[in-house]
């Protein structure tokens, strides 16, 4: 049984030959993995949807060089994390007051999820977990930029760890312990925010 990694060379391959259908399909199946990623490392859903967009063009462009030596899902993973950390430096250059004033959404999250029947949940209960993902999202976003990209591989792409080492340029003892240290301070924050409330430490 073929399994995606084949698939996902077979489709590289006919997009070589200018098959369009396949390079949709590649779209298609990487769009939401590609956007979370992008999303929870900037909390903006609007320039997440630019960057994805340019993810794909960057990869139809690049379509013509692309060889099976390496998974798919590693290389546009790492053209998205490029991407992605040229975006936050390029604010960091030029701070953004709105963009900083935009990283708590009273809305909640942008990126759609898969709630129960809300209506059967006691409305304060679904608030608070509400909340909370919200807090957990914000705390992922305040990691440093290598333990954030580690986490957000592992958790939205499902990327193996083999994978997350090679985009991000470093071994994999090296991945185990960026996952290591951003789990211990994301589970340090969240029980200080249940037991008092309060996010900041």
């Amino acid at each position: 049984m073929p399994t995606t990694q084949d698939s996902d060379v077979e489709l590289m391959l006919q997009v070589q030959q200018g098959n369009l259908v396949s390079f949709e399909g590649l779209v298609d199946r990487y769009k939401q993995p590609i956007f979370n990623l992008i999303y929870r490392m900037l909390r903006d859903a609007d320039e997440a949807e630019d960057i994805a967009q340019k993810v794909f063009i960057q990869v139809y462009k690049a379509s013509e060089r692309y060889r099976p030596t390496a998974q798919f899902s590693t290389w546009i993973f790492t053209i998205a994390r490029n991407l992605t950390l040229n975006e936050i430096r390029r604010r960091s250059r030029k701070p953004n007051t709105d963009s900083l004033d935009a990283t708590i959404d009273p809305e909640g999250d942008q990126i759609p999820r898969e709630y129960g029947d809300v209506k059967s949940k006691d409305a304060r209960e679904e608030a608070m977990r509400r909340e909370l993902l919200n807090r957990i999202d914000l705390g992922i976003s305040e990691l440093p930029e290598n333990q954030r990209a580690a986490i957000l591989l592992c958790k939205e792409g499902d990327v193996s760890y083999d994978e997350i080492a090679r985009i991000l340029n470093c071994s994999v003892s090296a991945v185990k312990s960026l996952l290591f240290r951003a789990r211990e301070t994301l589970k340090r924050r969240i029980k200080h925010y249940v037991s008092t409330g309060d996010w900041e430490e």
